[in-house]
This record gives structure tokens, C-alpha cells and sequence, in this order.
């Protein structure tokens, strides 16, 4: 099977890449993307996200795609709102429609950007198996299906478990002790009403310390639930997510005494749960300079979900790209700048994401989340969009 050479390759087709991508194109510089998945659309894309000013809507201005963007837009999403377990609301927070942080589906996003881009650009699956170094920056990538290709520079945009950071560190992901588990309930104010109304037209909170459900309305009449525990990672292990009423009793378990507007989240739910143990690099991870790779997104910086990871992978995207066209004949040149400005841009955003998962969960929920939102005007948004 015959090798073939690529001058940029992108691993993973998520936000970032896809971003990566984009602004090269803009550039009239070529890439391909390597995604795991056999198809765009053959799982799931997640939930609802915050797209923000400073970063996420300047990497789709870059990418040339703010009418595109403003076109998905969920209307009114920004609403917050924070309610007891007993469901009393604590705190309310309409959506003024200044649209600083403008709600997208997840999915909506990433189709706006493979639309934005050439066929073949994007190469499913191909699911990274291996990669070596060859010498003087250039690198060999093994798929699954055996085939191989060379690259001069390689983008590592594949997420958490990433199989390109191990060319530049050995870190590697840590549990932090929390899980977030999440079903859907579809037609809500229909089939759920009493549910319906507490969650709000936009994004709701019932937090408690040690666990919490939190609730967002997506387009469609869709109420998307996270329930957040704080749980050892044995526990975890210790429910059969494959049976799904046995795992949703066990999950609902842990939320007795709940007002059942609020526990139906969980044991109406239309789908099987889902758990996602959280995860995250040490907290500023950095690498020294390799010729010819670099990471971008979760691979780069994995943290905390605090509402910035898609916003930070598609900035990094858009940033790497503009330096591939600011020195399209070196390389080096390109990465060093984009990496000098990387490590101490992401830096701050370890402690706030820990921050947080905090005043979500610890000792203090929910009156220091309320304190978020009352004590700063951007923290209030950056709350909303916690997920």
C-alpha cells in the first residue's frame, strides 16, 4: 500500500480542527483532516453551547462565518436560572437579548464548518493507530485500516485521549472525582410540563454540594440534562450503564427526596444515560518546541467543563491558522508563535474552570454559583454556559 504525503495534517474533525481548517482554506492553503468517525454525522455531537465574543465568535469571524453562525443562533438561551432541590427558585436571570454569548448547538457549529469546506478535506474514517517521527519535523501516521500517510507539519485536534500529545508530552488525563451523566426529554412542554416550567426557556441549575441536576432547553422543544456527582471513580464503575433502567434508578437514587419536577429529568429521560467522568491535564500544561507538531483544543489544554473549551479550541484553531499563512514557507516559525502565545492564553482558564466545578459542587452550592452571577457581568454568562 502505497504512502501518501500530505503538507498539513489535522487529526480529529472536532471544532478546533475544523476551524483549523477553515482559516486555511480562507488562506488558500490546503489541509487534510483525519477524523476517526466513518461519517459527519454517526454520533451525536453533544449539547447546546455559549459562543463567546472574545474568542469563539472572533474564530468564526476569522474563519469568515459570522452570518452563517448567527443563522443557528437559539434564540433567548441565554436565560439562567437557580432553583433549590425542593425547587424553589433562587435566582432568575431573563435573557436580555444583547446575545454576548449567543447559544449553538454543538452540531449545528461543526456542519456550518464542514459545509464551509472543500470535499475530501475531511477523511473518515481514518482512526489513528500509530505515529513516528521520520526525521527534520516530517511524521508517519497508521490508520486502522493499515494505510498510512506522511505529513511536514501535524495539527493534534483529537480530543482528550489524543494519540499525537505523546510526541510532545507525557501527560496524561486525570479523573477528578466528578461524573457528569446526561438523557434528553424531547416535546417537553407537551409531555412534560411541570418539568418544562422549571427548567425555564433557557438554562436551569438545582445544585446542592456534592451533586446537582442542571438542565438546558434546546431548539426543538428538547430539555438536555447533565446530573453532576461527585463520586470516586469505583462508584462509577460500579453501575451497568449498558442497562439503562438499572443505571437511571441508581442515578435517581442519589437525588431522593428531590422535587419530582426536578428528579424527572432523570427518570423520565427519553434516552439511555450517558456517563462522562471528567477529566483533565495538569493544570498549565505546556511542551517544549518539536519540529513539525503541535495540539490544539482538549489536546492541548484538557480541563474542567467551565463553558470555554469549545470557544478555546476553535480560538486556538483560527490562531494556528493565521500563523501557517503569516509564515507559509516555515513551519517552525509558524508553531513557535502560535505555541509563545498558547501556554500563557490558556493558563488563567485551569483556574477558573476548577473554580467553577466548585461553587457548582462544593461546600458552598448554590449560594456561591448565585455569587457568580451577581458578583461579575461576564461571570454571569460564563456560568450559564458551563456546559
Amino acid at each position: 500500500m502505497n504512502t501518501s504525503h500530505h503538507p498539513i495534517a489535522i487529526v480529529g474533525a472536532g471544532l478546533g480542527g475544523l476551524t483549523l481548517a477553515r482559516v486555511l482554506h480562507v488562506h488558500g492553503i490546503p489541509a487534510t483532516v483525519y477524523e476517526a468517525d466513518p461519517l459527519a454525522m454517526s454520533r451525536t455531537q453533544g449539547g447546546q453551547l455559549d459562543i463567546h465574543q472574545d474568542d469563539g465568535q472572533r474564530a468564526l469571524a476569522d474563519a469568515g462565518l459570522t452570518d452563517e453562525f448567527r443563522a443557528i443562533i437559539h434564540e433567548g438561551a441565554e436565560a439562567s436560572r437557580v432553583l433549590d432541590q425542593h425547587g424553589k427558585l433562587l435566582f432568575d436571570s431573563p435573557d436580555d437579548g444583547a446575545a454576548r454569548r449567543p447559544e449553538v448547538l454543538r452540531g449545528d457549529l461543526r456542519r456550518i464548518l464542514l459545509d464551509s469546506l472543500p470535499e475530501q478535506t475531511v477523511q473518515w474514517g481514518h482512526k489513528v493507530t500509530g505515529v513516528r517521527p521520520l526525521g527534520d519535523g516530517r511524521h508517519e501516521l497508521t490508520f486502522a485500516d493499515g494505510s498510512t500517510v506522511t505529513s511536514t507539519l501535524l495539527v493534534g485536534a483529537d480530543g482528550a485521549w489524543s494519540k499525537i500529545r505523546p510526541l510532545l508530552s507525557d501527560a496524561r488525563p486525570e479523573y477528578v472525582g466528578t461524573t457528569f451523566i446526561d438523557t434528553y426529554l424531547y416535546d417537553a412542554d407537551e409531555r412534560h410540563p411541570a418539568t418544562a416550567e422549571a427548567v425555564g426557556v433557557g438554562a436551569m441549575y438545582a445544585l446542592t454540594p456534592g451533586k446537582g441536576i442542571i438542565a438546558h432547553r434546546e431548539a426543538g422543544n428538547i430539555l438536555h440534562t447533565y446530573v453532576e456527582l461527585k463520586r470516586p471513580a469505583e462508584w462509577i464503575a460500579g453501575i451497568d450503564f449498558t442497562d439503562a433502567a438499572a443505571a437511571t434508578a441508581r442515578v435517581a437514587a442519589e437525588f431522593d427526596g428531590w422535587a419530582p419536577e426536578l428528579t424527572a429529568l432523570i427518570t423520565d429521560g427519553e434516552t439511555a444515560p450517558v456517563a462522562r467522568m471528567i477529566h483533565t491535564l495538569p493544570d498549565g500544561h505546556r511542551w517544549e518546541r518539536v519540529p513539525g507538531v503541535t495540539l490544539l483544543g482538549d489536546a492541548a489544554h484538557l480541563m474542567p467543563p467551565s463553558g470555554d473549551g469549545a470557544n478555546l479550541a476553535m480560538f486556538d484553531g483560527a490562531e494556528l491558522g493565521k500563523a501557517i499563512a503569516a509564515h507559509p514557507d516555515d513551519f517552525e516559525a509558524a508553531l513557535t508563535a502560535y505555541e509563545q502565545a498558547l501556554f500563557p492564553r490558556t493558563e488563567t482558564f485551569y483556574a477558573d474552570a476548577h473554580e467553577v466545578l466548585d461553587l457548582c459542587l462544593g461546600d458552598r452550592a448554590p449560594f456561591g454559583f448565585i455569587d457568580l452571577f451577581n458578583g461579575d457581568p461576564q461571570g454571569q454568562a460564563g456560568a450559564q454556559g458551563q456546559l
